[in-house]
Parts: structure tokens; C-alpha cells; sequence
């Protein structure tokens, strides 16, 4: 009996020190229900363990002499280390919805600016539908707070400001026929078309990566702040899909065929470039963004939109990094605007053909890897919008988004992209011979009545 009681103590102890003693503690470092899950789970076990040794000394009184006192001491210990992790699990509980549901975007008003902080680092802040419905109601009210004088905003962490939609998510509410791939779309394109109207200064700090999503809530707004650790791009045309967020407006914008490039290949531009091409009013260094955070806190609210733009004048003037580095693409002006200058992707493939040197054959093997519809639905776009409004254009946008939620090449362009992870989407039609005329003119064509965007 005490030699089988000795084993099971024996037992329990190691059990105590493993869980006991260092579950709490894991767990509060880690911060994780998944693993407050585990440990209760193993106390329970432990817990299990033990309850029919302490059982006779608790239920008949037995004097157990120090095994007994032992015993006791170690199932009290455990049943409220239990507890307490039963509390944490519900607290973990609680902060993971909250996370989820509440935190995503931040809001708050600092002086006299209205902040914006995406807050989703680990998804380099990606923008989601919940986001958009918090953002554009915020927007409308500081616009008629006279206490705030312009609107500030940025991304948590240190790797981007938005990396761009939630389009897997978008995909997937595509394929369940849930109204979501409309709403996502419908709402993104209204908050754009917000901020680009907007009648305050409005200021993008877009220090990381700014892409897809993150292009609309930046590049439409009156002041974008890019810094050596910004990456633009524009990859829509590897996933299926197009140049949304105001891209048929703001691309065609860009010194000679630099839209039409960009758009087409997905070309990453980084820090000064980003300025250098006209995607960003500004540049400044990282290091001075939190400095140039405070000046722009404490501007009145009152402040026009010159004396934002001197604040920024300023701040650019004594960032030095990067101060003598030739754009990327500098080499390459010319070749951009004569072989991308083509009224068809057809005849774009042609002319880089033609050409023949290097760069134009690593030009040509990138669009062939990109999906043939949204090369053609791409290039239209930008043609006919350069002359379009920012509203105009997003209600074409609208109806390009809703053809390409119904198309195969999105949902495969998604998947090889960013479930699978294979980059080998099998598109179809898979040639620019097989994208018919017709076809191209369905996806611009009217959707019924009641689902054409409306700003």
C-alpha cells in the first residue's frame, strides 16, 4: 500500500513541477489560449492523478501523518493553480474576440490630428470589410469635428503599412455565394472615393509595405509619406484580378507609361522611388517619423493644407538616406514609354519581342505568367481612365470586381498565390488569343440597377 502509494506520490510530484510550477508562468509569457488550453487539460490529468490518494484522508479523517498532510497540501495547490488557469483561459478568451472583433483599426485623437492605426501586424495589416465599416464612419465624423484639423494615418508594427486586402477571405465568400465579395468590394471603393474627396488634410505614413488595399487608403489622400523601408507594388495582375482601389485613376497619373508598367508587371517599387515616380508626395526617414508624428499633433485645427505641406517640406529637406540614389528604372524611361506604349497587350508583347535585350525579355517572361484576362481588363482600364473622375472610375472598378469574383481566374490566381503557395495557376483562358473581344466587354458592361456602385 505505501509502497504503491510512494510511486503514485513519486508520480504526482513530477506531474507538479511540470505543470504546476511552469504552466502559469508559460502560459502568461506566451499569451496564448491554445496553450492555457493544453496545460488545463494536463492539470486535469494530474488533478485526476491524485484525487484517489487524497480522497480517504479528506472523506474519513484518516491520520496520514505527513503523506497524508503532503498529499493534500500538493491536490489543494493543484486544484487552485487549476483555477487560476480556468479564469485565464476566460480571460485569453475574451482578449482573443476582442482582438479580433475590436482592435483591428485604432482611432484616437491626439492634439489636434485624428489618428488612424491599422492594427493587424502579424497580417501586415491587410484590410478586412469590418475594418472599412470602422474607418469610413470615423472619417465622416472628424470631418465635421472642428477640434480636428487633419487626419494622420499608419500601420502598426514595423513591416507595413497594408499589404493590401483580405482577399482570401473575399474568395472564399465568393465561392459560398456569401454577399460579402460584394460588400468588401462595394465599401473599399466608397472608402476610397472618401478619402479622395476628403476636405481635410489627409496624411498616409506608408512606412513598410503599401500594396492592393493599402494603395487605396493612401494614394488618394492629399499628403503620402514614403520612407526607405516603403514597398509599393500593385500585383493584382498574378492573382486574376486588376488595378483596383482607384488604380484606372490614379496609374494613368504617373509620368509617361510608368502606370501601364507598373500595373501590368506588378513591379516593386521601394523607398525614394516611390516618391520619384509620383506614387508619394514625400519622403522621410523612419527615424524621423515619430518626431515629424508630434508636429503634426500639434498643428492647430484650424491648419490648411500649405502649412501640412510645409511640416512635410521640412522633414523631407533634412532626410538624407537615399538622397543620391538613381530611381531603379532610370536606365529604363525611355524603353518603358516606347514598349508599353501599345494600344493592345498584344501589341506590347510584340514591341518587347521586337526589341529583344535583356531587360525586354525578362519584361515578357513576367506578363507571361500573369493572367491573360486581367492583362487585357488592366490595360482598358487604364486607357480610359486617365480622362475619368476617381467616382467614375471606381463605379467601372465595381463592375470589373464583380465579374472577376465570378470568373475562374481569381479564384485560381488566389489559390496558387496565397493557399497553396505553388505559383502555378492554371489560367483560362491561358493565351491572349483565347480572351475574346467579347469577353472584355463583358466584364465592363452594366450590372443590373441595383448593384451598380453608388457614391
Amino acid at each position: 500500500m505505501v509502497g504503491k502509494g510512494s510511486r503514485k506520490i513519486k508520480l504526482f510530484v513530477q506531474l507538479k513541477f511540470r505543470f504546476y510550477k511552469s504552466g502559469l508562468d508559460a502560459i502568461i509569457c506566451y499569451k496564448t489560449k491554445q496553450r492555457c488550453d493544453r496545460r488545463c487539460d494536463q492539470l486535469c490529468v494530474a488533478e485526476a492523478t491524485l484525487a484517489p490518494l487524497v480522497r480517504p484522508f479528506i472523506t474519513y479523517s484518516i491520520n496520514g501523518g505527513s503523506v497524508g498532510g503532503f498529499l493534500i497540501q500538493q491536490y489543494r495547490m493543484l486544484s487552485r493553480s487549476l483555477l487560476r488557469l480556468r479564469v485565464l483561459q476566460k480571460h485569453l478568451r475574451l482578449a482573443q474576440m476582442s482582438s479580433q472583433t475590436e482592435e483591428e483599426v485604432l482611432f484616437q485623437t491626439k492634439g489636434s490630428a485624428g489618428w488612424i492605426t491599422l492594427n493587424r501586424p502579424k497580417a501586415l495589416n491587410a484590410l478586412n470589410l469590418s475594418m472599412v465599416r470602422k474607418i469610413y464612419p470615423q472619417l465622416q465624423q472628424w470631418e465635421t469635428d472642428q477640434n480636428v484639423g487633419l487626419v494622420v494615418i499608419k500601420g502598426a508594427g514595423v513591416k507595413a503599412f497594408c499589404a493590401g486586402g483580405d482577399i482570401r477571405a473575399v474568395t472564399e465568400a465568393g465561392r459560398k455565394g456569401d454577399p460579402m465579395s460584394q460588400n468588401f468590394f462595394k465599401e473599399e471603393y466608397i472608402l476610397n472615393h472618401k478619402i479622395g474627396s476628403y476636405k481635410k488634410p489627409y496624411v498616409a505614413l506608408i512606412d513598410g509595405i503599401t500594396m492592393g488595399g493599402g494603395v487605396g487608403l493612401s494614394v488618394h489622400g492629399m499628403f503620402r509619406v514614403a520612407t526607405e523601408k516603403t514597398m509599393f507594388a500593385m500585383p493584382e495582375t498574378a492573382i486574376g484580378l486588376f488595378p483596383d482601389v482607384g488604380g484606372g485613376h490614379f496609374l494613368p497619373q504617373l509620368p509617361g507609361k510608368m502606370g501601364v508598367y507598373l500595373a501590368l508587371t506588378g513591379f516593386r517599387l521601394k523607398g525614394r522611388d516611390v516618391k520619384s515616380v509620383g506614387v508619394a508626395t514625400h519622403f522621410v526617414e523612419t527615424s524621423k517619423i515619430t518626431e515629424l508624428e508630434e508636429k503634426l499633433e500639434a498643428l492647430p485645427p484650424t491648419v490648411s493644407p500649405a502649412e501640412v505641406e510645409a511640416v512635410l517640406n521640412d522633414f523631407q529637406s533634412q532626410s538624407k538616406v537615399e538622397a543620391n540614389k538613381e530611381l531603379v528604372l532610370q536606365p529604363h524611361l525611355s524603353e518603358i514609354d516606347r514598349l508599353f506604349a501599345g494600344s493592345t497587350v498584344e501589341a506590347i508583347f510584340t514591341d518587347l519581342e521586337k526589341e529583344g535585350s535583356q531587360w525586354a525579355t525578362q519584361q515578357l517572361e513576367t506578363l507571361k505568367k500573369m493572367s491573360p484576362t486581367s492583362m487585357k481588363i488592366t490595360l482598358r482600364l487604364l486607357l480610359e481612365g486617365r480622362d475619368k473622375s476617381l467616382a467614375e472610375d471606381l463605379r467601372v472598378e465595381y463592375r470589373l470586381s464583380q465579374r472577376c469574383v465570378e470568373d475562374h481566374d481569381f479564384h485560381e490566381g488566389v489559390r496558387a498565390v496565397l493557399i497553396d503557395k505553388d505559383a502555378s495557376p492554371k489560367w483560362s483562358p491561358d493565351k491572349l488569343e483565347g480572351v475574346t473581344d467579347e469577353k472584355v466587354n463583358y466584364y465592363f458592361s452594366p450590372l443590373a440597377a441595383e448593384r451598380e456602385l453608388v457614391l
